[in-house]
């Protein structure tokens, strides 16, 4: 989460992690069949708050061939935007489903506990319209 200054290496390290045994299979397979191909990985990272690496958000879609500068901070916005939307949703959800006791919830999460992470994380929901 994006709650500590690291969080963006962090998250880099693990996807770099998790896909790289599959890019050297790639690459391999490229190389024994001489193929020409070569495989890399170029990672968005956008934490659940809508941070990110601005300059190197901008820089990875211009290497993906997005030239345009407004182009590619349209596409920078519209990605906090959507990020922003879904956190709102996700959280809307939690609170409808911890708050209703309905027989689908596996558990009931101690109010203490919610509250307690809610503040750690500066999350404010306000109750849904109904």
């Amino acid at each position: 989460m994006d709650t500590n200054e690291d969080w963006a290496e962090e998250k880099e390290q693990e996807k770099n992690g998790r896909y790289s045994s599959l890019l050297g299979f790639i690459n391999h397979l490229s190389h024994l069949e001489k193929s020409g191909w070569k495989a890399s990985q170029t990672n968005f990272t956008t934490g659940v708050r809508g941070s990110l690496r601005t300059n190197q958000f901008l820089t990875r879609l211009e290497s993906l061939g997005v030239k345009n500068n407004n182009m590619r901070e349209a596409i920078r916005n519209r990605t906090v935007q959507k990020t922003l939307s879904m956190s709102d949703m996700i959280l809307k959800f939690f609170f409808i489903a911890f708050n209703s006791k309905t027989d689908w919830t596996l558990q009931n999460l101690p109010t203490e506990f919610v509250n307690k992470n809610m503040e750690r994380f500066n999350l404010h929901l306000q109750p849904p319209r109904l």
